[in-house]
């Protein structure tokens, strides 16, 4: 499953929220240097689908605020929704 996320770096308050159009913001309090604001996306994925972190593969967007995700699962075993 692919997810398009947007990243907000240096937050004062991490969380994840979804707009209007399902779109899912993740507000992180890493600044978006060397890749530790990606790190930390993928950390906050995993708790917010309750899932591995090595299930979470960055695909598209390392230097953007848009970027896309695939999501690895047993779709027999698993069903994520958000």
């Amino acid at each position: 499953m692919k997810i398009s996320v947007i990243v907000h770096p240096n937050s004062k308050k991490p969380r994840i929220e979804k707009d209007l159009t399902k779109m899912l913001h993740i507000y992180v309090n890493a600044p978006p240097l060397e890749g530790k604001a990606n790190k930390v996306v993928v950390e906050s994925l995993a708790k917010y689908f309750k899932i591995k972190k090595s299930n979470i593969v960055l695909i598209r967007g390392e230097k953007s605020k848009n970027k896309v995700f695939e999501i690895i699962t047993n779709t027999t075993r698993e069903n994520i929704s958000f």
